[in-house]
């Protein structure tokens, strides 16, 4: 049976290990701020392939990261059982973004047109983006139909190098050169 659109489940973190006896895990959120991902709810972990829900009790941000507290895990041995697992989040529970806000995930599998001359060339497609500090960037691989066979790295300015993003197009115009 196809998954209905509030079964779908987004990674929204990682457990990267263990923060003190009393149960606690260090948790790198996929969230911006950070902070955001102890506001979801509806967590669950995915162990051996099964999803399991887990409840974060409690959580603080810590250092660059976050740490927190899996109810009913209250001591290291057990907190370290969960080390690794990827932390997923329904969908429906994620904040709805302002017009021309975009999440990561609907950026990737978009191409990515650029104009050389009064030519529309296409580049190739998102393959996943990249976290800077300074700017986001888009990871541009080739694909059928591109100018070649070269992956490219593309700041994500928009106004800037990102002229125009259209999800329902599935594309993304650039302001960039074929042989940058």
């Amino acid at each position: 049976m196809p998954e209905e659109a509030s079964d779908v489940t987004l990674v929204v973190g990682k457990i990267t290990g263990c923060y003190g006896i009393k149960g606690w895990v260090r948790v790198h959120a996929y969230t911006e701020p950070p902070e955001n991902f102890l506001q979801l709810g509806q967590w669950q972990i995915k162990r051996r392939g099964v999803l399991e829900p887990v409840c974060f009790d409690r959580g603080k941000r810590h250092g660059k990261g976050l740490v927190a507290h899996i109810e009913g895990v209250d001591d290291r041995t057990l907190a370290e059982t969960f080390n690794g697992l990827e932390v997923l989040a329904p969908e429906s529970v994620i904040p709805a973004l302002e017009e021309g806000e975009f999440y990561w995930r609907d950026l990737v599998g978009l191409s990515v047109w650029c104009l050389q001359g009064s030519d529309r060339v296409l580049l190739g497609k998102v393959d996943y983006l990249i976290e800077t500090g300074a700017n986001d960037v888009l990871v541009v691989k080739a694909c059928a139909g591109s100018v070649d066979n070269r992956e490219r790295l593309i700041p994500y300015l928009p106004g800037q190098t990102v002229r125009r993003v259209d999800t329902d197009e599935a594309l993304i115009e650039v302001d960039w050169f074929v042989d940058e």
